[in-house]
């Protein structure tokens, strides 16, 4: 008998005798079959495994409290998820080109790749983003770029994501001055900054302040978005990295759900009610392969996150407690080999997301493995997506595997591993504390270092790289970065530090150091500041100025 199962006669009997008679004849492949979280498979699911399950309690219905079965009554019937996919590369004019492509492609939303010294706070011709820009994203270093990116997309029709997080307070100060530029009102903009730093610092690095002054960010866009922006998500909580990073299933869950605590304890600690901003809170989690565990960390991070905001911060809103999500596929699980196999990877990991209630969801290209996506691989992502909306039939009814003895009882066992993580992040002193301590980094590190040796050793199969390889063939056609965008980029950025306004300028930057150095809101003096043309550079460098730079503990 396994940890938690529950004693069943009719299961006894099952294995003392057909199951002993069929493993004779074919002995089963392993001695143990567990998850990725370590959580142990049985051989054989029924009643007795949700025998405690209280469907009013545990379950409710689509659209009601715990919210297992999906945060809208009718799901997909009523509509689809929203087709955001990532996109971000050269310059702001080629990545226009993109966004206009994958909108006539049917694509829902957009979603911004930003390059790296946008992310890390540098301007395009700063010496540190020589040769990374436009690499890995859009560089954006002024209110002239994110105009360009924009131009001929109504913003106030169109959903925007964007990943930015140590600058998301930068980015989205530029997208409200630009959306404000092609006289849409603040009111009817919607979309999502990621602006998820704790995270950086669990897994993923492109931090720049320290971690009390970067909460502080993350709350001032919190709190200028429940005056300012009604329909904007401020915040994307992110387990999707530290997937990427090495995470189980259960950490990943765990790990997500504890720095939005730590995010509502900082709204709160400010003065918002939990039910004026916790709305407007969603989250972003990773697809992986193993689909029937996947499905059960979608429905018990929504069991789980309503109860957290009802019973641990008295909401009493049911928006405020409906954990909404955008999955992105697995993008460590691609391969360089053989890369048409990772469609089939997508396909199921996409799968994984829909059955599990996403509401939005990213399909990553076949390529990826090899260079930024070429546009004939983002629009067959898009199609994966297409087709399972379309042909696939998973969409008729909300929750479909509900019920099932097996994700019921994974759901249970997900939710269970997860608590025990939470309960020691909590006795570590809460969230800021064990990430100061290196808990989340440390039990992250030690699950991709296991699951590395299992594929070394070949127990964890990657097909067409540790088994079943194909011969070696061409290498497609990759998507090529024009080296002369960097030149161009470098040179619009100079144009517009020549063109604009000195004095509103010095002014402007003035007022966000003063407002930096006490409590007030950033975000006014922010928007200020971009619409004088005010670079993120130059925006980064005044708050590196006033609260100083992040240095990373390392312990040996």
């Amino acid at each position: 008998m396994s940890t938690n199962e529950r004693s069943d006669p009719g299961r006894d009997r099952w294995r003392a005798t057909t199951r002993v008679v069929a493993s004779k004849g074919t002995p089963e492949r392993r001695q143990k079959f567990v998850t990725s979280s370590g959580t142990e498979i049985r051989d054989l699911y029924t009643p007795a495994d949700v025998a405690g399950l209280d469907e009013d309690r545990d379950l409710g219905r689509p659209g009601e409290f715990p919210f297992t079965r999906g945060v809208q009554p009718t799901m997909y019937r009523g509509r689809f998820w929203t087709m955001r996919q990532y996109a971000g590369f050269a310059t702001a004019a080629e990545t226009n080109e993109r966004f206009r492509y994958l909108l006539e492609q049917g694509q829902t939303g957009l979603s911004v790749a930003f390059d790296l010294p946008t992310q890390m706070g540098y301007d395009s011709d700063a010496p540190e983003a020589v040769g990374e820009v436009g690499r890995v994203g859009v560089p954006i270093s002024s209110l002239a770029d994110m105009e360009i990116l924009f131009q001929g997309i109504p913003l106030d029709r169109v959903s925007t994501s964007m990943t930015i997080n140590s600058t998301a307070a930068i980015l989205l100060a530029l997208y409200v001055a630009a959306a404000e530029r092609q006289g849409a009102a603040r009111s009817t903009l919607s979309g999502t900054t990621q602006n998820d730093i704790l995270k950086e610092y669990i897994a993923r690095g492109t931090w720049i302040y320290p971690l009390r002054p970067s909460m502080r960010l993350v709350t001032d866009i919190f709190e200028f978005s429940s005056r300012e922006l009604p329909r904007w998500n401020t915040i994307s909580i992110s387990g999707y990295h530290m997937r990427e990073a090495g995470a189980t299933a259960a950490q990943e869950l765990a790990f997500t759900l504890a720095d939005a605590i730590a995010y509502v304890e900082a709204a709160v600690e400010r003065g918002l009610d939990i039910d004026d901003f916790a709305g407007r809170l969603s989250f972003f989690f990773a697809a992986w392969s193993e689909l029937f565990e996947e499905v059960a960390k979608f429905r018990a991070a929504r069991r789980m996150w309503a109860r957290i905001v009802r019973d641990r911060f008295g909401s009493h809103n049911p928006r405020s407690q409906m954990c909404r999500f955008h999955v992105q596929t697995a993008g460590s699980s691609l391969t360089a080999q053989s890369i048409d196999n990772n469609v089939v990877r997508t396909t199921v990991q996409a799968l994984a997301a829909i059955l599990g209630g996403a509401q939005s969801l990213h399909t990553n290209a076949r390529d990826e493995a090899l260079a930024l996506p070429t546009a004939e691989a983002a629009r067959l992502a898009l199609r994966t997506q297409q087709i399972l909306a379309n042909e696939a039939g998973v969409t008729e009814t909300p929750d479909p595997l509900g019920g099932s003895y097996y994700v019921e009882a994974l759901t249970d066992d997900l939710e269970r591993a997860a608590l025990d993580y939470l309960a020691e992040i909590e006795a570590l002193g809460g969230t800021l504390a064990a990430l100061e301590g290196g808990f989340q980094q440390h039990q992250i590190q030690e699950a991709a270092y296991q699951v590395q040796a299992a594929i070394e050793r070949g127990d964890q199969v990657v097909v067409g790289v540790n088994k079943f390889r194909d011969e070696a063939g061409l290498t497609p056609p990759t998507q090529k970065i024009d080296p002369e965008g960097e030149r161009r980029q470098v040179e619009g950025l100079r144009r517009v530090r020549a063109e604009r306004d000195s004095a509103a300028w010095a002014a402007a930057l003035a007022r966000l150091e003063g407002t930096a150095r006490g409590t007030d809101n950033v975000l006014p003096a922010m928007i200020e500041a971009v619409k004088a043309y005010a670079t993120v550079g130059e925006i980064s460098d005044c708050l590196r100025m006033v609260w100083g730079e992040h240095r990373e503990l390392i312990t040996i």
